[in-house]
């Protein structure tokens, strides 16, 4: 059966990191969609995939990206890939919120190694 999903009435709502808020959309093992929203000067720590590529696109804000020690910003409407066993983080160095969608694939559930 279709359905329209928003915040609303999503799988569930979780928070992470530092006050991060985020909603899962989608969660089944072979993908992973979820909303997720960063405060102003948050960040995600140092970790990485063994087997979960990840897509990151970003609906407000300006993201700062940490892969493998070299830095990428993605600005509004545009996305960024990250491959399994690549060192990254997500970091909101701007004074507004930062909203993205996360797709990973397959599932990073068990699947994730904090490097920090």
């Amino acid at each position: 059966m279709s359905e329209i999903l928003s915040k609303d009435n999503c799988l569930s709502h979780y928070k992470w990191g530092d006050n991060c808020d985020g909603w899962n959309f989608v969660s089944k093992p072979e993908a992973v969609i979820k909303q997720e929203l960063m405060p102003a000067q948050t960040a995600e720590k140092l970790h990485f995939h063994t087997y979960a590529e990840q897509f990151f696109f970003i609906l407000k804000g300006q993201a700062t990206f940490l892969i493998e020690a070299e830095t990428f910003t993605v600005d509004t409407k545009k996305g960024l890939q990250i491959k399994a066993g690549d060192k990254h983080k997500i970091m909101n160095s701007g004074v507004d919120d930062l909203e993205f969608i996360l797709f990973s694939y397959p599932s990073t559930q068990n699947d994730r190694t904090d490097c920090e």
